[in-house]
C-alpha cells in the first residue's frame, strides 16, 4: 500500500477474532480488579455507577480469628490423614495374620 489512503484503516476481522480481543481486554480488567480487591488496602470500586463496592482490610482481631480457624482446619486434616494411614496399616496387618493362620506351618526335618 502506498500513500495515505491505506494508513489508519483496520483489517477485516472475523467474529471469533473480535470476540477473542474482547475476552482478552475483559480478562485484563478482571485481573486488575482482583489485584486491587485482594490487596490489604481500603478500596472502593464503582463500576459505571451500576455497581459500587467497598473493601476494608480485616482488623487485627479478625485476622487472629481467621488464623485460629485455619490452624484448626489444618489439624483436623492432619488427624484425618493419620487415621486413614492407621486404618490402612491395620487392614494390611489383618491380611497378613489371616494368611499366616490359613497356611500350615512347615514341618522341620532333622537329619
Amino acid at each position: 500500500m502506498s500513500g495515505a489512503s491505506g494508513e489508519g484503516q483496520l483489517q477485516d476481522y472475523s467474529v471469533d477474532q473480535a470476540a477473542g480481543a474482547v475476552v482478552l481486554v475483559l480478562g485484563a480488567l478482571a485481573g486488575l480488579l482482583q489485584v486491587l480487591w485482594m490487596s490489604k488496602c481500603h478500596c472502593k470500586v464503582n463500576l459505571c455507577w451500576l455497581f459500587r463496592c467497598e473493601r476494608r482490610p480485616p482488623s487485627e482481631e479478625e485476622m487472629a480469628n481467621l488464623k485460629a480457624s485455619m490452624d484448626k482446619s489444618k489439624d483436623k486434616k492432619q488427624q484425618k490423614k493419620i487415621l486413614k494411614k492407621e486404618n490402612e496399616i491395620l487392614k494390611k496387618e489383618d491380611e497378613i495374620l489371616t494368611r499366616q493362620m490359613s497356611e500350615p506351618e512347615p514341618e522341620m526335618i532333622i537329619p
